[in-house]
């Protein structure tokens, strides 16, 4: 597994390539992002982008969700997988946070993961982008990198994957490398036609290496 100094320079490479990396989630308030993040399972933030400002519309209090019709809920958003689950998801989380949290996004990760459809990853990047607790959600994006570039094994788990990251990156800097990593295998080290023959961190790169075997 690669140690810490030789991530650190995989990891300054990577941030000078984005250097702006953030979420591309489009929300106004807290309560937006976690239902965002929720229809973003198994789906990319460019889809839940299309249909969220409809959900916004129709629904802008929490209340206005917690009172909506499943299946008028579920027309809304559609056009989004697994979008009947996720309905039903979204709906019942408005009406629990207004039950047991008096209307406001919970901070901690036990309470967020209580609500349905919330996950470890979801409730990561609800304390980072809301809260701004330290955090770092291993996605798709997140746990192709750490698996290419050495830094968890080939069959680590996503837990594995985010106690390796916080095991090997300063707190600090657990938010930002979370955006980067993302902007880098969302756009660079993609899952097809990753940019090796281009890529800056070609050298450090364990799967670069085995594909020239």
């Amino acid at each position: 597994m690669i140690g810490r100094v030789k991530l650190k320079r995989i990891l300054d490479i990577i941030a000078n390539m984005f250097p702006n990396a953030h979420g591309e989630l489009t929300y106004e308030t807290p309560f937006q992002l976690l239902v965002a993040v929720i229809l973003s399972a198994q789906a990319t933030d460019k889809s839940v982008n299309k249909i969220t400002p409809g959900l916004w519309a129709k629904y802008p209090e929490i209340e206005d969700l917690a009172n909506a019709p499943l299946p008028e809920v579920e027309e809304t958003i559609r056009h989004i997988g697994l979008y009947k689950s996720k309905a039903k998801n979204i709906i019942r989380t408005a009406q629990e946070i207004l039950t047991r949290f008096d209307g406001q996004v919970p901070k901690t990760h036990k309470e967020l993961e209580s609500l349905p459809g919330v996950g470890r990853k979801t409730a990561n990047v609800v304390l980072a982008e809301i809260y701004q607790i330290p955090a770092i959600a291993v996605d798709t994006h997140v746990s192709r990198i750490a698996k290419r570039l050495n830094i968890s094994a080939q069959d680590a788990t996503v837990e594995q994957i985010e106690k390796d990251l916080m095991a090997k990156i300063p707190k600090k800097d657990w938010i930002a490398t979370h955006h980067r990593l993302i902007f880098f295998g969302r756009y660079h080290c993609t899952a097809r036609k990753p940019k090796c023959e281009t890529c800056p961190v070609q050298a450090h790169c364990f799967y670069y290496k085995n594909l020239e075997k």
